[in-house]
């Protein structure tokens, strides 16, 4: 019985830029690296097993779930972590772990695991329980947020996290619909909503999407729920102050948010000066932190995509620590 394990696993992960992200980070022996967000383990093994046996790899993930998978499958050099990568610094701090040589990425976004598991409550696609929570041992589910905020703060969630033109009037349907309890019920709220404003416009009864009507309003959800943009930002700060001269930061984005964080981060800490143009002398004594590496974000091949639809949205940006 034991040989019909292997027909039992789910279809393979694939991970997104592996062999760009794994040529960035520049893999070497003897180093000390970090995945910061461990999902799946693609990104993770690559790491452990293209820096060889003497090397330490770290792999962090808040989802519990995940770690779960991975415990059987990476080498004696990976130690796994139960955290949010915000809490990167910390908690590498009780391992007196203080700098890492070798480099850290991070995989940002919704593993494909979690998409593909409707209990988990991340996809529009699949009927199940409006979860939403990268942690499902801590905090409040998508659930308990839709039904306890305002009009005002759902249409504010809405816009910003999701960059959703008419997050009013979604907030407006989510309240008046209210109890909203499945991923179904929203996705079928959302949808009918932007279609009869689309049709107010002339626009036909399908409305001309692009892509699901209801992508923007779960990923504004899943944003605000998870704090994701705050962590990301602590994650980009902790990163630089470990990293030692040398070592790299590889980080791939899914969307306009994230990607413009990480690339206003990056430039930031390549700027030496940010005293006024004008002012004769540099009083204000900053120091470059880091070297861009690749100046636009790398994206995709078209064959990569066509094999991985996740990938046709990831941007891939890169900084080497200089002191």
């Amino acid at each position: 019985m034991n040989d019909s394990n292997e027909q039992e696993l789910p279809p393979p992960h694939i991970p997104v830029m592996l062999k760009e992200s794994m040529d960035l980070l520049n893999l070497k022996e003897g180093k000390t690296y970090v995945d910061a967000t461990a999902g799946a383990g693609g990104h993770l093994l690559s790491i452990a097993h293209g820096a060889g046996s003497t090397s330490t790899v770290y792999g962090i993930d808040r989802d519990i779930d995940a770690l779960g998978r991975l415990r059987g499958l990476v080498p004696d050099n990976v130690k796994l972590i139960h955290s949010n990568y915000s809490r990167m610094k910390e908690e590498l701090a009780t391992l007196n772990i203080h700098t890492i040589d070798g480099g850290i990425l991070a995989d940002l976004g919704v593993s494909s695991m979690q998409l593909d598991e409707p209990h988990r409550g991340f996809s529009f696609m699949n009927d199940g329980p409006l979860d939403m929570r990268m942690d499902q041992s801590r905090g409040m589910t998508a659930e308990e947020l839709l039904n306890s905020l305002s009009e005002n703060e759902l249409a504010d969630i809405i816009f910003r996290y999701g960059e959703e033109r008419f997050g009013r009037q979604i907030a407006r349907a989510i309240v008046r619909q209210r109890p909203i309890k499945t991923t179904r019920q929203l996705s079928d709220l959302v949808a009918s909503t932007l279609r009869k404003f689309q049709k107010q416009k002339g626009r036909g009864e399908k409305g001309g999407f692009s892509k699901h009507p209801a992508t923007r309003t779960f990923q504004a959800i899943r944003i605000a729920l998870n704090e994701e943009l705050q962590s990301l930002e602590k994650f980009l700060e902790d990163a630089v102050s470990l990293l030692a001269p040398g070592a790299r930061l590889v980080v791939i984005t899914f969307h306009s948010l994230e990607d413009r964080l990480v690339k206003q981060f990056l430039r930031s800490e390549s700027t030496s000066c940010v005293c006024p143009p004008r002012q004769p002398l540099c009083t204000c004594n900053k120091k470059s932190q880091l070297l861009i590496i690749t100046r636009k974000p790398v994206v995709a091949t078209g064959e990569e995509v066509l094999a991985n639809v996740r990938s046709r949205s990831a941007k891939l940006r890169a900084g080497e620590k200089l002191v």
